[in-house]
């Protein structure tokens, strides 16, 4: 995906572009108004609408966030099935509520700034009152909504499923070789200054609530499914492949997320580099699960 073809028909098709369209009239806003909500030029909005430019992974991103849907949703209609990346159970993604449109833009407006507060300054140190502020409007509004900040932690978690899942299911299928695409998965999800250090800081914060019982254990748990299974389901495809070693699919899973974890939580705490990291986990998949030497292979992921 990506880029303009004068006159050409791109590959997301009609379907895709009708459901563009459906997001902005949920919304409630006009064309340009939508376009400014994504940072995307209205030109080249209209140009993505009529079928003669494609939407770039980056522009789906993004109109997924806003409208509150998955890109797996724009790409298919659908977020019962995804080819490079496993989905999330309907209860590990945010709540869907039949709502006026403004109503739905304010709750996503108050979902997306306590994500942003919790992650930076942690679940204790935010009040409903700094959601508010952040959100613009107020702390009854804000009540109206979520009735407790707990509540509001657990949408903010499921928030974060929904934009891993969505970077993946974005740009995993423009990588065709099983171990360059393991590589990329990776990649796309290390704490990098952002949204994907936001994520992680919300997934540290949710381990530890689990683990002293100030969360759902279940609900943590079923976020998480979806992380290892994508991880598990990469693995199983190299396997397939014959790229990757024939060692146990569900061994090499847990090692290579249990090493992921671990050393994401030192990147948060400072005590590594987030190219460290990466490159402790390229050593690790080089090492134990490729096939072969894997100094042959190309080096060509995504950075």
């Amino acid at each position: 995906m990506g880029g303009e073809s004068a006159g050409e028909e791109p590959d997301l098709g009609a379907a895709v572009r009708g459901r563009v369209r459906e997001c902005i009239g949920e919304t409630g806003l006009a064309q340009y108004e939508f376009a400014d909500l994504i940072g995307l030029d209205q030109t080249k909005l209209s140009k993505s609408l009529r079928g003669t430019r494609r939407f770039t992974p980056d522009e789906l991103i993004r109109i997924a966030r806003v409208a509150g849907v998955t890109v797996n949703w724009l790409l298919s209609g659908s977020d019962s099935t995804s080819a490079p990346t496993a989905v999330p159970a309907p209860e590990a993604l945010p709540r869907r509520v039949a709502e006026e449109p403004d109503h739905g833009r304010k709750r996503h407006q108050i979902v997306e700034a306590a994500w942003r507060l919790f992650a930076q300054h942690g679940f204790h140190a935010v009040r409903i009152a700094d959601i508010a502020e952040a959100s613009g409007t107020g702390s009854s509004n804000v009540l109206y909504y979520f009735s407790r900040k707990d509540e509001l932690f657990e949408e903010s978690l499921r928030y974060s499923v929904k934009l891993a899942f969505d970077r993946q299911v974005a740009s995993l299928d423009t990588v065709a070789d099983p171990l360059e695409r393991l590589r990329h998965l990776v990649d796309l999800q290390l704490p990098t200054p952002g949204v994907t250090a936001d994520e992680w800081s919300i997934w540290l914060q949710s381990w530890s609530a689990a683990a002293v019982g100030a969360m759902s254990q279940e609900n943590q748990a079923r976020a998480y499914r979806r992380w290892y299974q994508t991880i598990h389901k990469a693995i199983r495809a190299g396997q397939d492949a014959g790229a990757f070693v024939s060692e146990p699919v569900e061994d090499l899973s847990t090692q290579l997320t249990s090493l992921i974890d671990g050393l994401g939580i030192k990147v948060l705490t400072g005590a590594l580099s987030v190219e460290k990291m990466r490159e402790h986990i390229r050593a690790f998949i080089d090492r134990c699960l490729v096939a072969g030497p894997a100094a042959a292979r190309p080096d060509t992921a995504h950075t």
